[in-house]
């Protein structure tokens, strides 16, 4: 299977609107049944808070560099699982702001146990958005799949839909033919 495009630069924050911004990371490849690994982008979504903390949403891996930004916007609050297959970078944000508030999605605990990847969470994801956001994001979970539910989110202000495998870009000229 080919690479999957990456969206460069990596690991930098691109602004979005005001007071949100999407930061792209490398390739993780997802194992599928028959020993098959996918090859996936990564990204993660900021919002700074009307209160001026940081919501950090499906935190990508770590870097150096990408920690000094988010530093430079403010005080990370929150590290939020979106669904079950979001999780595998908030242990090392943990470590970096163990003030912030892990939030699990519905069944995220459970997969993360499968898999062997220790992550403690501190709170779960509701129907509606807890008070620390509720005034700058809306949520409602998406669970419409079999295999999974995904908490969806609305930013009030720049009037921005964050979703995360609801919808996916293949990008499918870049596929061997017959795919």
């Amino acid at each position: 299977m080919p690479a999957v495009r990456l969206y460069h630069p990596l690991n930098t924050l691109k602004p979005f609107g005001d007071n949100i911004w999407i930061a792209d990371g490398g390739e993780i490849r997802m194992a599928f049944p028959l020993g098959v690994k996918i090859p996936f982008s990564t990204r993660m979504t900021v919002v700074r808070l009307s209160d001026g903390g940081l919501w950090c949403h499906s935190p990508i891996a770590p870097t150096p560099e990408l920690f000094a930004q988010i530093d430079a916007l403010g005080e990370v609050r929150h590290l939020v699982s979106p669904n079950k297959i979001h999780y595998a970078h908030i242990s090392a944000w943990q470590a970096r702001y163990p003030q912030a508030v892990a939030w699990a999605s519905k069944g995220v605990r459970e997969r993360a146990a499968a898999q062997g990847i220790a992550v403690a969470f501190d709170d779960d994801l509701g129907d509606a958005a807890p008070s620390a956001w509720a005034d700058d994001l809306a949520q409602m979970p998406f669970s419409g799949s079999r295999v999974m539910t995904e908490t969806v989110f609305f930013h009030r202000a720049s009037r921005t839909l964050i979703l995360t495998d609801l919808i996916e870009n293949f990008e499918t000229a870049r596929f061997p033919r017959g795919c």
